[in-house]
Parts: C-alpha cells; sequence; structure tokens
C-alpha cells in the first residue's frame, strides 16, 4: 500500500475531517433505539479503524493494481479476500464490544450493533463512496494530464509546421529574383529604354516580397494587385509574342490570402509556357464567392511535348504551402490537355490562414 498517498500533508487534514464525519455517522447510525450512548461512542470507535484499514488498502492498493491496471481477475480474487478478513475483523469487533462494553448482556447492546449484515453494508459503503471519489479524481487527473500532452503535441506540431512554412517562404525569394533579374539583365544587354520602367515594377514587387511575404495572410486585392504588376513586367519583356487574358471577380478588400501563394503559379505559366503560332498565350481567371476562391492559369505549350507537372521548385513550395496553410481546405490540378498546361486551384475556405 502507498502510504505517502495519504501520509502527505496536503491530505491529512482533509482525510482527518472525513473520518471525523463518518465517526459521528456511526454515532448517529447505532444510537437509533438504544440508550446507552457509552456504548454506541465506544463501538462507533472500535470500528473505525477497521473501516479506515478496509478503506485505504481497497482505495491505494486493490484500486491502482488491479482494478487501473484491467487485472479484474484478480482484483476480484482479492477483494474476496478483503471482504473475508473485513467480516472477521467486524464480527472481532461486536464480539470485543460485547465483552468489554456490556460484560456479555447483549440486552444492553444497542440494537444496530447486534446485526452483523447491517453493520458490514454500513462500512462497505463507507468503502464504496470513498472509491467512487478516488476513481473521478483519477478520471480527472488522467483526463488533465491526456489534454496538456496532446496540448504539447500540438503546439510542437504548429511550431515544426511554422518552421516549415517559414522555410518554404524564404526559398521564394530567390526563386523570385533569378527570375526577374534575368529579365532586367536582358533588357540591360540591349541598353533597352524599357529598363528603369522594368526597375520601378520590380521595385514594387520587391517591396510585396520583403515586407509582406512574412506575414500570416494578406489582403487578397493587394495579391491579385501585385499579379497585375508582374504581367506588365513581363509584357514588357514578351513584347509583341503575348497575349494575356486576365479575369478577376469580386475581390473583396477584407479577404485574406496567404501570401505569394498565387504569383508562382503566373510567374510558371510565363517561364514555361511556348509560342504557339509566334505568340504565348496565357489565361488566367481569380473568381472569389463567399469565401472559396477559384484561381485558375492556362499557358500554351508545344502539342506532343512532354511536361511535367511538378515544374520547378517553385511549384513544389507550393504545394507544401498549400497542404500547410489551407490542409484538407484546398484542392490543386495541374494537367496538360492538347496544347495547354492548366493549373486550377479551389481554397473552399480562405479564412483559417
Amino acid at each position: 500500500m502507498n502510504l505517502s498517498r495519504f501520509i502527505n500533508a496536503k491530505f491529512v487534514p482533509v482525510h482527518l475531517i472525513f473520518w471525523i464525519g463518518v465517526w459521528f455517522f456511526y454515532v448517529y447510525f447505532f444510537s437509533y433505539n438504544a440508550s446507552d450512548t457509552h456504548y454506541v461512542t465506544w463501538f462507533s470507535s472500535f470500528l473505525l479503524p477497521v473501516t479506515m484499514i478496509t478503506t485505504y488498502f481497497v482505495v491505494y492498493f486493490l484500486i491502482p493494481r488491479y482494478l487501473l491496471t484491467k487485472k479484474y481477475l484478480l482484483f476480484f480474487l482479492y477483494c474476496i479476500y478483503t471482504l473475508i478478513i473485513s467480516t472477521y475483523l467486524i464480527l472481532m469487533t461486536i464480539y470485543v464490544s460485547l465483552i468489554f462494553l456490556s460484560n456479555l448482556n447483549t440486552d444492553q447492546m444497542p440494537p444496530m450493533s447486534k446485526h452483523y449484515v447491517f453493520i458490514l453494508i454500513l462500512v462497505y459503503l463507507i468503502v464504496l463512496i470513498v472509491s467512487f471519489i478516488h476513481l473521478l479524481n483519477h478520471n480527472f487527473k488522467t483526463e488533465s494530464k491526456n489534454k496538456e500532452l496532446l496540448n504539447k503535441i500540438l503546439e510542437t506540431q504548429l511550431q515544426i509546421k511554422d518552421q516549415e512554412l517559414q522555410y518554404l517562404k524564404k526559398q521564394i525569394h530567390p526563386h523570385f529574383l533569378f527570375n526577374t533579374l534575368n529579365t532586367i539583365y536582358g533588357f540591360a544587354l540591349r541598353g533597352s529604354k524599357s529598363t528603369p520602367d522594368i526597375i520601378l515594377k520590380l521595385s514594387n514587387l520587391l517591396d510585396y516580397i520583403l515586407y509582406q511575404v512574412d506575414k500570416p495572410s494578406v489582403s487578397l486585392k493587394e495579391e491579385v494587385l501585385h499579379i497585375k504588376e508582374y504581367i506588365e513586367l513581363e509584357k514588357i519583356r514578351f513584347q509583341d509574342t503575348l497575349k494575356v487574358s486576365f479575369h478577376a471577380e469580386n475581390i473583396l478588400e477584407d479577404k485574406k490570402i496567404a501570401p505569394m501563394l498565387l504569383i508562382p503559379f503566373v510567374e510558371n505559366a510565363f517561364k514555361h509556357g511556348n509560342l504557339k503560332n509566334g505568340v504565348l498565350t496565357i489565361i488566367i481567371e481569380i473568381i472569389l464567392k463567399d469565401d472559396e476562391l477559384h484561381f485558375s492559369v492556362k499557358n500554351s505549350v508545344k502539342q506532343g511535348l512532354e511536361i511535367h507537372k511538378s515544374t520547378g521548385i517553385g511549384l513544389e513550395n507550393i504545394k507544401k504551402r498549400l497542404h500547410l496553410v489551407y490542409p484538407d481546405l484546398h484542392q490543386l490540378k495541374i494537367e496538360t490537355e492538347s496544347d495547354w498546361f492548366n493549373v486550377n486551384l479551389s481554397i473552399y475556405n480562405i479564412n483559417p490562414v
């Protein structure tokens, strides 16, 4: 028996008050139709240690060692042994009281102290009450520990996801800059008058990348605006060999989205698209209905040309970000049909970001 559980200073006052209450209950119970208060007081005092020993043995030994560990057969067996021993102790209490308190005169015994069955029921009523309270307390503590452990696990998972998300975001910077700086380099070599205009537009995009991408969410309207700026940047590069159809519908100011989530798809269309009849054709649609976002990008490719659906590190990073930011809330389809490369993204609820 683990005595330290109830010898501890925190438990002693509570246990002491409880057993004093049990003693008064015994005195009240055995006083029924009895006039000998001396006998009742001492008999209750003799019976109290028997009740305490039985209760503590069941609560601090049988329940933790056998019931809570699901050793039900052994628990049942030891309960029978406990019942036999407690029965013997109760009988000894009755006989000792009869000898020393009434001098073997049964007429002086209180009526309720003569009936062994009543006394046994009374003792085990206390045992059952304490056991029930103990089990409730154990279940409460177990549930609290499980919740605390679950919270720690969730917190750890969130930290891991956040670190992975930050890593993916940081990968966007060099990837995007590499492609755009190549464009500026090409124009600078040719001494194009459009170079300052390209640098200005790039400056706006850099501001968005450097200062907005670290935020958990940005305005959807702002994301769409920078897609338009990126398209204008590419129009300068492609000149007459580019045909872009851009359609945005119901884009509200208060709707939020993860930053730099849509632009990489647009960038991929320009980077991996092919000229068809001397023109690169790109069709972009962004439609928001309530909190559901539908985004599609189509770019022309050469018919029969094998295209990998996971082209470049940009798309791979975006796929990972989608799984982290919108788990089970998005659907991404990347496919090739005839001479078109299609990307269709649906986010069913953009609010969780």
